[in-house]
């Protein structure tokens, strides 16, 4: 029964990403998707250039990449930071990440435009997991509620700053500054897919190889540094690759909450808590969340609904559903 569970979670981005493909304002069957799909891959049918060819090609297939990306990137961060701080509420969203880099794309679109929206975002997420870490260690050892509480309070922080960019800026930029925050996939095309493919692989690929230590450390320190983990070496580094990849992430579509944390959870009930299968399955999940949810923002009303609305309308319930029903099992309470 597990197998079919992982091998479920394994094939969902495929499945829900061609489902995705043929769905929306101008119909296209599954099985011409289909024909596109191979005529591009392998060139095994001569399809000429119809329309449908540059609405999947040009249009739909590189937002379902890029919202499978950036879906694996949220997940694989809400999947490390839970296990290295051992706190199932850790998210990057909880910590202040995604406020952090909110602030450093704001500021770079409303007044320092000659600079790259990536790098900004990255450093000031960086800055705000610092200054959150900093915080919750004056205590000694970071436990889980000085975690919570100084991630909430750099998270306000910086959504402050954010909020003195929006009063400040010009109107015509307020409102990409706006639209932004809100995140959404509309944008999507192959450079954007190519830009956020390197800097989210960048930052997956490491956790991914060190996925192992996870289970180590997410025992506890004293039992970590007992079987010889550098606790504080390690920990840096799964900070930083993690908050790479959520503020390459958050720079190409805005702030999508509720993904990091709901996603790592869903996984965990299903298969268990072992980081080594964990890490990748909540990938393959966190890509076909993202997917679905991003399916329904552009197809379920004539214009696109911000797509962090969806995760928030969607993930919230479901994720107090799920609680309910095996929350304590999938962390062995």
């Amino acid at each position: 029964m597990k197998g079919i569970k992982v091998l479920l979670i394994i094939v969902s981005p495929l499945l829900i990403g061609w489902f995705a493909l043929f769905l929306g304002a101008y119909g296209v069957t599954p099985v011409m998707v289909l024909k596109i799909l191979l005529n591009e891959a392998l060139h095994v049918f001569d399809i000429g250039d119809i329309p449908e060819k540059a609405i999947i090609i040009d249009i739909r297939l590189p937002r379902v990449i890029l919202a499978g990306l950036v879906g694996a990137a949220l997940s694989c961060a809400g999947v490390t930071l839970q296990g290295i701080f051992r706190n199932p509420l850790v998210d990057p969203f909880i910590l202040g990440v995604s406020a952090g880099a909110a602030f450093g794309c704001a500021i770079t679109i409303g007044f320092l435009s000659y600079l790259p929206i990536q790098l900004m975002a990255f450093v000031f997420a960086v800055a705000s997991v610092v200054i959150t870490y900093s915080v919750a260690r004056t205590q000694g050892e970071v436990s889980r509620l000085p975690l919570i509480l100084s991630g909430v309070i750099v998270s306000a922080f910086f959504t402050a700053m954010v909020s003195i960019v929006k009063f400040l800026v010009d109107p015509h930029k307020l409102q990409s500054i706006v639209y932004w925050l809100m995140g959404s996939f509309s944008l999507a095309d192959w450079n954007t897919v190519k830009m956020a493919g390197i800097g989210i692989f960048a930052g997956i690929f490491p956790i991914f190889l060190m996925r192992w230590r996870l289970n180590v450390m997410s025992m506890g320190e004293e039992e970590a540094k007992s079987l010889g983990v550098n606790i504080s070496r390690d920990r840096i580094l799964f900070i930083g690759f993690s908050t790479l990849a959520v503020a390459v992430a958050t720079s190409v579509t805005g702030i999508i909450g509720w993904v990091g944390l709901m996603v790592p959870h869903l996984v965990r009930m299903l298969t268990g808590p072992d980081h080594k299968t964990l890490l990748p399955l909540s990938l393959a999940a966190g890509a076909s969340f993202m997917i679905l949810a991003d399916t329904v923002s552009r197809t379920l009303t004539s214009f696109d609904i911000p797509v962090g609305i969806v995760t928030a309308i969607t993930g919230a319930p479901f994720f107090i559903y799920l609680m309910k029903r095996g929350g304590k099992q999938a962390w062995g309470k």
